[in-house]
């Protein structure tokens, strides 16, 4: 985009700086330009730009005139046209260098500080603003402290130039040919990366002594900043490195092991997993968890805590009998027979057992009560259990709840605990290697419960027909489908029995044996 040059019109020495005239800036009312977010510094030259209409005839106004115009920082830099109170009273008196004009109606322009000017008031507002201005003589005292001062200041500027990338490089080359200790402050102050309010703050300091200590300061803090930036990038580009490192290194491995035809361990063990997922013939859910704690697993170095906790979880997912059951032989006479073998008399029961098996005969999918064998201790209750577990020819899992009180028990921990495993049943399905063995709760009357729950509430689900189809286990945290399990109760007396599991269950009792009895099992 092409534009109009003008140059400015101020008076300029043999060199072409811009003549200081103080009385042309005393005599008369200035046009005063609000800068935001910016301070121009006397002797410095900054190039500024504005796309207000009034801003705009502010600077055609002063080229004609051939006056300077005053520089005065905004307090508010979000106000488009601040009043004279929105304005510092201290400020820089300028000469406009040179001037661009865009068809988009933009001005650019060079400016030039001249000198540190106070506003006395405000003359007129519109259509900008003017006023009366003074001098703001400065206080400049030649001493040892001075010199010192200067030097501190140099060896500061040198260290914060190494520092520091937005520094231009010949700025210290600048500062060095510097002899005016108030120029040189303005000129370290006006580059350096401090808040409009320091820079503020340090053109109305006129002392030039206390404006050198004021910049002491600010460069020291300014130092300390960059300082712990670069420490801060060093240590996140080390350990971005030594990752990248690691990373290259461990490819570089795989690759060595695949030309020589070996494997590490852990890629072992993450494509055993994967296997052992596909074989395990889980259903939908339980697949997608095994899968997404995979790809967690392959991600981890083997070494975190969290490792062992995740390798654990996925070897019990792919251990539980999600789909390998066993086929159920069920022949009442011989069922006949292996009760007759593994237990004397208990004609009634035998019946009920044989009447009970003969019914699943004819209809495999029976949702019918759960049996209950209810007599004193040693009269068989077990072992009718195991007879049962024989006779159709599946396997056979025996859990003890007496003296169960926790929840847990039953439904296992939540993987959040340190420890954590599976409740007692899906543990006992994982030993009997089938989804559908006789599963014998013995001693269920012996439960009791306290503030870590009601493991009958618990059981509940895993004995009602209706629900456990989808029983879910804490660590699991997946269905497992209990339909298939044949559960057995066994229990000593009725009325400890949680009534909701009793309305459940089929109870059969079992009397004790005579002596005669006795006399004859042995």
């Amino acid at each position: 985009m092409g534009g109009a040059v003008v140059d400015g019109t101020a008076k300029q020495d043999n060199l072409g700086t811009p003549i200081l005239d103080k009385e042309k800036i005393t005599a008369a009312p200035l046009a005063v330009l609000p800068i935001k977010s910016a301070v121009v510094f006397p002797s410095l030259v900054m190039p500024l730009m504005i796309s207000e209409a009034r801003y705009a005839k502010l600077i055609d106004d002063s080229l004609m005139a051939g006056e300077p115009i005053i520089l005065a920082t905004q307090k508010d830099s979000e106000q488009d046209f601040p009043d004279p109170e929105g304005l510092y009273t201290i400020g820089t008196v300028g000469a406009i260098l040179k001037m661009l004009r865009f068809p988009d109606s933009s001005v650019r322009f060079l400016v030039q500080g001249l000198a540190r000017v106070k506003i006395l008031e405000y003359t007129e507002t519109e259509p900008y603003l003017k006023a009366k201005v003074a001098l703001a003589e400065e206080v400049l005292n030649p001493s040892v402290e001075m010199e010192a001062l200067v030097r501190n200041i140099l060896e500061q500027l040198k260290h914060v130039v190494q520092l520091a990338p937005y520094l231009p490089d010949d700025l210290q080359v600048s500062a060095m040919n510097t002899e005016d200790p108030s120029k040189l402050a303005d000129l370290i102050a006006s580059n350096l990366n401090l808040t409009t309010t320091q820079k503020q703050e340090i053109l109305e300091t006129l002392d030039v002594g206390e404006r050198m200590r004021k910049l002491t300061s600010l460069i020291s803090k300014e130092i300390e900043v960059l300082e712990m930036s670069r420490k801060i990038q060093s240590e996140a580009a080390n350990e971005m490195g030594k990752s990248q490192r690691e990373y290259i290194l461990r490819e570089q491995l795989k690759a060595i092991q695949r030309e020589l035809g070996e494997t590490d361990e852990r890629t072992v063990e993450i494509e055993d997993f994967r296997q052992k997922i596909e074989a395990a013939k889980m259903p939908a859910e339980a697949k997608e968890a095994a899968d997404k704690e995979l790809e967690r697993l392959s991600k981890m170095n083997p070494s975190a805590a969290e490792y062992t906790v995740s390798r654990t979880y996925l070897d019990w997912l792919v251990t539980v009998p999600w789909a390998i059951s066993t086929e159920d032989v069920i022949d009442i006479n011989q069922a006949e027979i292996i009760l007759n073998e593994d237990h004397y008399d208990l004609e009634k029961v035998k019946e009920r057992i044989l009447e009970y098996l003969a019914v699943r005969k004819l209809k495999s999918q029976l949702k019918g009560p759960i049996l209950c064998f209810l007599g004193p201790p040693g009269v068989g209750k077990t072992s009718l259990g195991r007879s049962i577990a024989r006779a159709m020819d599946r396997k056979f899992q025996r859990v003890s709840l007496g003296g169960v009180r926790d929840e847990a028990e039953i439904r296992g921990h939540r993987r959040t605990y340190i420890g954590a495993l599976p409740g007692r049943i899906i543990q006992g399905l994982r030993k009997a290697g089938a989804n559908n063995p006789v599963f014998m709760l013995d001693e269920i009357d012996k439960m009791g419960q306290d503030f870590r729950g009601d493991p009958a509430s618990a059981l509940l689900e895993v004995l009602d027909p209706e629900q456990n189809n989808s029983f879910s286990d804490h660590y699991l945290d997946v269905a497992f489908d209990l339909s298939k399990v044949l559960f057995i109760t066994t229990a000593n007396v009725i009325e400890t029995i949680p009534p909701v599991l009793l309305d459940r269950m089929e109870v059969i009792q079992l009397t004790g044996y005579t002596d005669m009895e006795k006399l004859a099992i042995a």
